[in-house]
Order: C-alpha cells, then sequence, then structure tokens
C-alpha cells in the first residue's frame, strides 16, 4: 500500500473494505463558511480541499428539469427573488447561509404536472458537454472519484417543483401523481446519464439526493417508502451496479426505519448520519457497516468548541473507520460558526485518528 493515495484509490479501497492511508475526507463547507475561513487567513482563490489536503472529486450533472425560463425577479442588498427551470419562484438571501426559501410553484397538480412532463425530455443538449471535455481529463489525471448525479427523490420534488405540503399530502391522496412524477425524472435522468456514459465520460458512483426525514422522525412512513420509493430506488441501484459502479444516497434527518430497506435495496454508501436529528452512526456501523459503507456521522453543531469535538471525534472515528467502509464528514454540512482555527484541528485530528 503506498504511503500516501489518490482519491480514487483511496476510496475504491475504502468500498472494498480495505486498508487505505487514511480515512477518505469530503466534506461541505456553507458558502458563508468558506468566507470565514478567507477572512481568518484560508488564502485568497484557495479550494479549501487543496489548502487542508482533503479529498476531491468530479461532478458531473444533466438537466432533467421542464426547462421553465429563468429570470431575475427582484433583488435587495438582503436576497435576490428570482424563477427557476423547475417553476419555482424562490428567495435566496446574499450573506446568509440557508435553505432556498420558495415562494411559489408552477406545478399544482397533476393537470399541470401533464403540462410540464412534455417539456422533460432526454435530448442531448441537456447534457454539458463543453463542461465535460474541458474537465474529465484534469479530473481523471488528478485521481478524483467521479460521481454522476440524479435529481429525482421526492424532496427534489417538494422543495424545487410542487411544494412540501402538497406534495406530502399527494402521497396519501394521489399516489399516482407523485410516483409518476419522480418515475419519469427518474428515466430521463438515467438516459440523458446513459448519454454521457456512451460517450466515454465513465463515473465512479451514481449520486442519488432525497431527504427523506427530519429532527427525531421521517417525513413518511415506512409503508410510503415500500411502494412509493424504494422501487424507484432499486431501478436507480440497477442501474449504478449494471455499469460496475457504486451509488450514494444522501437524505438528511432522522430515517432510521428505512435504513434495512435502503440496505436490502443495494445501496453502496449513506450520508449523513444526521446526529442533531437523532441517527446512530455507531448503531449503523454495527447493525449494516458489513453492508453500507457510511459517510458523515460527526456532530457539526460540535465543531464550534475544540473540547467538544475531540472528544467526540475520539470516540467515534475508531467506531467508524473499523474494517474500512467510512468518509469522514460532519453530519451535515459544515455551518459558518466554525472556526478557521478550529478546521485546521479537525483535519488534524481526523488524519492522525484516521490513519490505518
Amino acid at each position: 500500500m503506498p504511503a500516501t493515495m489518490t482519491t480514487h484509490e483511496r476510496f475504491t479501497r475504502m468500498f472494498e473494505r480495505k486498508d487505505t492511508d487514511r480515512v477518505p475526507m469530503w466534506d461541505f463547507p456553507w458558502p458563508g463558511t468558506l468566507r470565514r475561513w478567507a477572512d481568518e487567513g484560508m488564502p485568497p482563490g484557495t479550494e479549501y480541499e487543496d489548502y487542508f489536503g482533503t479529498d476531491k472529486v468530479g461532478k458531473i450533472a444533466v438537466d432533467n428539469s421542464p426547462g421553465y425560463p429563468e429570470r431575475v425577479i427582484e433583488e435587495s442588498d438582503r436576497y435576490i427573488i428570482s424563477s427557476t427551470k423547475w417553476g419555482g419562484i424562490v428567495r435566496e438571501f446574499k450573506n446568509l447561509d440557508s435553505t432556498p426559501d420558495f415562494l411559489e410553484f408552477a406545478v399544482t397538480g397533476p393537470e399541470k404536472w401533464e403540462e410540464a412532463k412534455k417539456n422533460v425530455t432526454a435530448s442531448p443538449d441537456r447534457v454539458p458537454w463543453d463542461f465535460l471535455k474541458k474537465n474529465y481529463p484534469l479530473w481523471r489525471g488528478e485521481g478524483r472519484w467521479l460521481i454522476g448525479y440524479t435529481f429525482f427523490g421526492l424532496e427534489n420534488i417538494a422543495s424545487y417543483f410542487v411544494g412540501t405540503e402538497r406534495l406530502l399530502v399527494s402521497l396519501l391522496d394521489e399516489p399516482e401523481w407523485a410516483y409518476d412524477m419522480s418515475s419519469h425524472l427518474l428515466d430521463v435522468n438515467l438516459k440523458l446519464l446513459d448519454m454521457v456514459w456512451d460517450a466515454g465520460y465513465h463515473f465512479d458512483m451514481l449520486n442519488v439526493l432525497n431527504d427523506m426525514g427530519y429532527k427525531n422522525t421521517q417525513f413518511f412512513s415506512l409503508g410510503i417508502y415500500k411502494k412509493l420509493v424504494a422501487p424507484l430506488m432499486e431501478k436507480a441501484v440497477g442501474w449504478a451496479h449494471g455499469k460496475g459502479i457504486r451509488i450514494r444516497l444522501h437524505s438528511c434527518g432522522n430515517i432510521t426505519p428505512f435504513i434495512p430497506e435502503i440496505v436490502g435495496g443495494g445501496f453502496d454508501l449513506l450520508h449523513p448520519m444526521e446526529v442533531k436529528a437523532g441517527m446512530d452512526p455507531e448503531k449503523i456501523k454495527k447493525e449494516h457497516g458489513d453492508r453500507l459503507a457510511l459517510h458523515g456521522g460527526m456532530n457539526a453543531m460540535l465543531w464550534n468548541n475544540l473540547d467538544l469535538v475531540r472528544a467526540d471525534m475520539e470516540h467515534m472515528l475508531p467506531i467508524l473507520k473499523r474494517g474500512g467502509g467510512y468518509i469522514f464528514a460532519a453530519d451535515h454540512s459544515i455551518p459558518n460558526d466554525v472556526s478557521f482555527e478550529n478546521m485546521k484541528e479537525i483535519i488534524r485530528l481526523a488524519k492522525e485518528l484516521g490513519k490505518y
């Protein structure tokens, strides 16, 4: 085993449950966190992965949206309100780290979906060919782990397309509509990624984004998961494994009752195991770590206090890295109360504790 590995080598061996030089480290600081670090001494124009010596990935995304017109509706010093290609009107705050504030939605029922559906097509112009031509050889030359992204989950539809309350009610009152939206978006997404793959732009993992929980519980029942979610998840898993690549699920919140279904459905990696929402990474590792690799699980609420985060890492990281199958990260994103000095110590400690 080489003393230092590329990200691709490190991720590959992590999934194979083989020793690496250290645990992979792939995290997600908020924009405000990056601004804070720059103000506190991170050199200008430096990517945080390069500064801290953590792992770098390459992201391949296609456009399976209905393609609604995008325009700025209102702008002030504090926020910008705009329409999106998904038909929503969204307010985003310029200097605050927060989820977007969705104000209106174009798709408000099955009839509106049928209109939008006509524009969700797998045409070659929905693939960023120039971006891939420029970046793909650079990424491979750098030894990055490359990821194809999907956008079809119920959370995606709720946030960007129809609204959370409307979507959750539809799961009970109009499940065929909810399923058709997710199913069609997935089918088009995979057809577009087939175009990418067939053009020679191969990647290492498929990423599924589908937040299914919040603090202490889930947005919907296990029965709804099995009926409306699992069949589409299994289609995505089958596509990925058919290409010989891995598949990762990102789902915020507490999704503990879904984990046996996620494991049984064939997912290779779970992120972020949100401790502050009630997830128990230590238990997940014990019960499923031989089949499911884990990403995250470090309580970000502690990262502004070095004594607390140090104690958490000294307890959790040896457990999660044992036997391979673990990527170090916070249990969601890195918030902007984490100072540059704290982050340097967190990274130093992660590399020390994460050695094999």
